[in-house]
């Protein structure tokens, strides 16, 4: 196999130094240009690394090769690095589509299948993925989760439907799928969900059970749904072991928000560049708590 592009060796490279280092890289997903400039303004101020993450809808509604054309000028632009993540991937077919048009990495999951075929539909990307690495000379990250934290970045007025601490993942069960996978990272529920909480504080995490499974693996370790978990929990969990963290709900609404107010204000403008950066600003507000938090 051929040295790994530099793009992906620094990739790579920079989760296992922030694995070591006690640290987490931080994970936000976008869904138009706005929110891609946002976030790489404030990782530039911080002189952070930083992951912009598609789930399939966003890959859908912003193009699936627009988006790797948008973070590659942006890395261009700015002086640190920009990964590209194709988040939320449900199937074969659409892990492919993302490895071929050039991600950096990719999450196949199947948290919502029956165990078995979780692992069955994991272990087909991954095989595929190694192919196409030993191919194009160009490393490429695949995580996968255990344990059903919902599927839907919104408000919500409870916990989505099937989450609950049942489901929660097990060190025995996450040392078993990463070894019949061989997946790069994992992704584990430890009271995790995605979304936010309308009227009710999110669940805390358990990061008894975080230290369990850092104990019985080795690969990085994700932690998905983090919009609304406190700042405590957020560091108590990095200290425990999660190397990258993930914020999609928390920035979409502050987006909103600032967006809204703006044409509360000024019912009659059209210009939507005006109101985008107004709901850039608010965006930016916590974007930045979030990454201080995480590198602190």
């Amino acid at each position: 196999m051929k040295s790994l592009t530099p793009q992906s060796e620094v990739y790579f490279e920079m989760i296992n130094e922030y694995k070591q280092a006690g640290k987490a890289i931080a994970h936000f997903n976008i869904s138009n240009l706005d929110q891609a400039r946002a976030i790489a303004d404030i990782a530039q101020e911080l002189k952070q690394p930083v992951i912009i993450g598609v789930s399939e809808g966003e890959r859908t509604y912003m193009g699936v090769d627009m988006v790797r054309h948008i973070v590659n000028e942006l890395n261009q632009e700015y002086d640190i690095a920009i990964f590209l993540n194709a988040d939320h991937t449900y199937s074969f077919e659409k892990v492919v589509e993302a490895v071929e048009a050039g991600y950096d990495s990719v999450i196949i999951d199947g948290a919502k299948l029956p165990y078995e075929e979780n692992v069955e539909l994991v272990k087909k990307c991954v095989d595929y993925v190694r192919n196409y690495e030993a191919k194009k000379a160009k490393r490429v990250l695949i995580e996968a989760e255990l344990g059903y934290i919902g599927q839907s970045s919104s408000l919500n007025s409870s916990l989505p439907e099937g989450v609950s601490e049942a489901n929660l993942t097990t060190a025995d069960q996450a040392k078993d799928f990463i070894i019949r996978t061989g997946i790069d990272m994992f992704a584990p529920a430890i009271g995790n969900v995605h979304g936010m909480l309308i009227d009710a504080p999110e669940p805390k995490l358990h990061i008894d059970r975080l230290e369990e499974i850092k104990r019985a693996v080795d690969v990085p370790l994700v932690l998905h749904g983090a919009s609304g978990n406190t700042d405590d929990d957020l560091k108590q969990s990095i200290d425990a072991g999660i190397v990258i963290v993930h914020i999609n709900t928390e920035i979409r609404k502050a987006f909103r928000d600032g967006e809204k107010d703006f044409m509360e204000k000024n019912p009659n403008e059209v210009a939507g560049y005006k109101f985008g950066k107004e709901g850039q600003d608010e965006m930016k507000k916590v974007v930045r708590a979030k990454m201080e938090l995480y590198s602190s």
